[in-house]
């Protein structure tokens, strides 16, 4: 069961990074994402500051160095140490050491769980879950679902248990396809209750930790960049170091922000962050699409197609960056901003 932590934090980027360094890893085999996701948790490296505890951008580091590695190794990450600060968010507690976790909160109009009371904040789970990234791996899961008043809801399941089947269906993209996002029947699973109806999307931490979405973008993005840059350090030439102009100019802006929108959310925890992180993701999703354009261009197809970090990387960023919401997103944006008494544009 759950222990009473104040905050799941411990690691750094730096070990972080150091500890992948040196990580036997195939990319593009769940297996191999699976075990590395292990060797993370069992090292210690899952623990991460909270969203807005004074180290976001540490975070964020750390997140995106996992992105730089790898993107499937992230989805997987992202979405247990997401779970983590959920944990410490909406009950003061955090799993055991060892469980891994995934966040399952997607919900197409044909893929909705129904939640059924039970004792206590127990639950029963029925229906399935569309795109349960980990599935076949992870030992617990957050998962939204709807109560017998059609109130949102958010509940922790243990997926070790005959109600909870796990499919091989739901995912046919080679991109992200290490993270093997499968369906996920529910046939009255036991599960517990987190937080109030609602509180799940109402909690400070839902859009910080939506921040932390664009800060894997954003180091999957650099990997690319540097292999750039590297290859133009040994040949350039003027085509190239065009591209790599191009590319310094959006990662760097796409940094700043991201380095602004952090110390923001640590200085307003408690705020709402919507517009913090939706602005912060539409310019890392611009910033990335562009790196992702100019580095094809610039090196052509020998690396995509005999360099594996390389095309895996190609291969998965524009994937994992649909999910974004594009154009809903900006105009939520724009929702927000429109009747300012001032633009948020001044120096």
């Amino acid at each position: 069961m759950p222990t009473v932590m104040n905050r799941p934090t411990g690691a750094t980027s730096a070990e972080l990074t150091s500890f992948l360094r040196e990580l036997h890893f195939e990319r593009g085999s769940a297996a191999q994402t699976a075990a590395a996701l292990r060797a993370l948790i069992d090292a210690g490296l899952d623990r991460l500051p909270l969203p807005g505890s004074g180290a976001t951008l540490e975070r964020w580091r750390m997140l995106a160095a996992v992105a730089a590695f790898d993107l499937a190794l992230v989805k997987l990450f992202e979405g247990h140490t997401d779970a983590l600060a959920i944990l410490a968010e909406l009950d003061g507690q955090n799993s055991d050491k060892g469980n891994a976790w995934g966040v399952w909160a997607a919900e197409p109009p044909t893929a909705r769980l129904g939640a059924t009371a039970a004792e206590g904040d127990s639950i029963a789970l029925h229906g399935t879950k569309a795109w349960c990234s980990g599935a076949a791996f992870v030992t617990h899961a957050l998962v939204t679902a709807w109560n017998e008043r059609d109130e949102p809801i958010l509940a922790a399941v243990d997926l070790r248990q005959p109600g909870v089947r796990v499919t091989d269906e739901g995912w046919v993209a080679v991109g992200m396809n290490a993270c093997a996002s499968v369906d996920v029947h529910f046939d009255n699973a036991s599960a517990v209750r987190i937080g109030a109806p609602r509180a799940y999307l109402q909690r400070p931490g839902f859009w910080q930790g939506g921040g932390g979405i664009a800060a894997c973008w954003f180091g999957a993005a650099s990997a690319i960049g540097e292999f750039v840059r590297r290859d133009a350090a040994r040949r350039a030439d003027p085509h190239k170091l065009a591209h790599l102009g191009a590319i310094d100019a959006a990662l760097t802006s796409a940094a700043s922000l991201l380095r602004e929108s952090a110390a923001r959310i640590d200085r307003e925890p408690h705020a709402d962050a919507m517009p913090v992180a939706l602005r912060a993701r539409l310019v890392v999703e611009r910033a990335a699409l562009s790196v992702v354009e100019h580095a094809g261009r610039a090196l052509g197809a020998a690396p995509l197609c005999r360099d594996a970090h390389f095309a895996r990387l190609m291969a998965d960023l524009p994937v994992f960056i649909r999910q974004s919401h594009a154009e809903r997103d900006q105009a939520a944006l724009a929702e927000r901003i429109v009747n300012e008494e001032r633009g948020p544009w001044e120096l």
